[in-house]
């Protein structure tokens, strides 16, 4: 980083909060009271994130004389479901690439489940009364390198091909500059429709409060400890009390899962975001953006941007960190260094913002698996279903999950658990050492990359023949 360009990173963030934007909102709800003593339901769930509140709402549409209890460990959206981008993807395979790759067997299925989820999503907003800043503005894929620009291209011409471009469109680089105008912009893909905007917190919130008001009870600062069969029911342990349950689903994501086996397929990935200061008029007129698309580089260390309500722009992403260990520690929310690389990359994308500054950064854990996307499971003869793996698309692909556990749970076959996406797992990571060794080899291999027209090395390459990989 030049010395001029590391002083105007420095300059933007010294007054940013290390706290997380959009839970500063007044609109955060008190904490509901914690278990105290025993506990009997039909179903439990497990998790206050987008994964459990969905579970607990569906639960309720399908059957509203089921008995159903949430238990969370802290407050409900509190970690990546209060703290992410609020980028409400269609998509449940981590983008139309990953799904070509993987299940293009299944890959219209999975596109038309995902398109009638984000719809789903968006008239459960509406019913529920849930304000959350809800924007079906889409999103542009933008390629700041010509290889990232050839690939887009040709992804774009599979999908046509295929017949999965509809609402998709290729920009050249003044067509996408004349939509959000950076200098680093050659190009891109506009998804239309397949992308909306939101408030996290206030989703998670609204979520919160439908639970309530459909008669869920609700229990916060509630950590589940143990699970165990207990004769034809599940028991979960917490700390002050127990909950009795013939049916358990698991939304934990990021924290060990209660069902061991399943913890080798997830490590914990830390993601960081800066929040600028409400833009002025004239700044907001130097960039455009008046569709207020939401925004995201192709490279594989890539940033993702957009406008909140109040013309704020949140830039995020980028670093991808992997804690030694694979724990989840509250001291790794914060990370300078990262912010300061974030700050100066955001002003070589911006320049005629030079000058804005900074109000909040924070950073925290998201899950990922091998291939990028949800897997899902069930345990003790079916009695126990659990979903993770989003890596950072899970604030829409979440209420798909939900739909996924319950189907499981009640033994039913239908489109969703019939697809080889769920009816599959990722490969496992290895144990440590050789986790930490190689998922630091894949981000040396895939920053290397970026910078060498795409290349891919022989590490990358073999990667992609076993079905492997690392992303937030």
């Amino acid at each position: 980083m030049a010395p001029a360009a590391m002083r105007t990173a420095a300059r933007s963030l010294t007054d940013a909060r290390p706290a997380p934007f959009w839970l500063e909102d007044p609109g955060r709800p008190a904490a509901r009271p914690a278990l105290a003593g025993p506990e009997h339901c039909d179903l439990l769930v497990v998790g206050g994130g987008y994964s459990g509140l969905w579970t607990a709402l569906l639960a309720k549409e399908r059957d509203p004389g089921r008995d159903v209890v949430l238990i969370e460990g802290r407050e409900a959206g509190w970690a990546a479901s209060g703290r992410n981008g609020g980028f409400c993807a269609a998509s449940l395979t981590h983008g139309l690439g990953n799904g070509l790759a993987r299940w293009p067997a299944d890959l219209p299925e999975l596109e038309d489940l995902g398109a009638r989820n984000l719809d789903a999503i968006e008239r459960a907003v509406t019913a529920y009364g849930i304000d959350c800043d809800f924007e079906r503005t889409g999103e542009i894929d933008v390629a700041t390198r010509p290889h990232q620009l050839a690939e887009a291209r040709a992804l774009y011409e599979r999908a046509r091909r295929l017949g999965l471009a509809d609402g998709l469109e290729l920009l050249d680089r003044d067509a996408v500059r004349a939509q959000v105008d950076s200098p680093t912009f050659l190009g891109g893909v506009w998804d239309r429709r397949g992308v909306a905007l939101l408030h996290p917190a206030k989703l998670a919130w609204g979520l919160k409060r439908a639970c309530l008001d459909a008669g869920v009870r609700m229990y916060e600062n509630t950590p589940g400890l143990r699970l165990a069969p207990a004769g034809a029911a599940m028991a979960v342990r917490t700390p002050y009390g127990r909950v009795l349950a013939r049916r358990v689903a698991l939304g934990t994501n990021a924290f060990p899962s209660l069902v061991r086996r399943a913890r080798p397929y997830t490590v914990p990935v830390y993601d960081y975001a800066l929040v600028t200061e409400p833009l002025t008029a004239a700044q907001l007129d130097s960039v455009g953006w008046r569709d207020r698309q939401g925004l995201g580089d192709l490279a594989n260390q890539f940033h993702y941007f957009r406008l909140t309500a109040d013309n704020r722009v949140l830039w995020g992403g980028y670093d991808a960190v992997y804690p030694f260990g694979g724990r989840v520690r509250a001291e790794l929310d914060q990370r300078p260094e990262t912010y300061l690389t974030l700050a100066e990359h955001f002003f070589r994308c911006f320049p005629q913002l030079e000058g804005v500054r900074f109000t909040h950064a924070w950073g925290g854990a998201i899950d990922t698996c091998s291939r990028f996307s949800a897997f899902f499971g069930t345990a003790h003869r079916g009695r126990v279903a659990y979903v993770a793996g989003y890596t950072g698309l899970g604030v829409g692909a979440s209420r798909f999950g939900a739909d996924v556990m319950l189907d499981l749970l009640a033994g039913e076959r239908t489109a969703r658990t019939a697809l080889e996406m769920v009816r599959t797992k990722p490969l496992p990571f290895p144990p440590e050492p050789l986790a930490w060794a190689a998922i630091g080899v894949t981000k040396w291999s895939m920053a290397r990359a970026d910078t060498r027209d795409g290349r891919r090395n022989l590490w990358l390459r073999a990667l992609d023949r076993l079905g492997l990989g690392f992303d937030s």
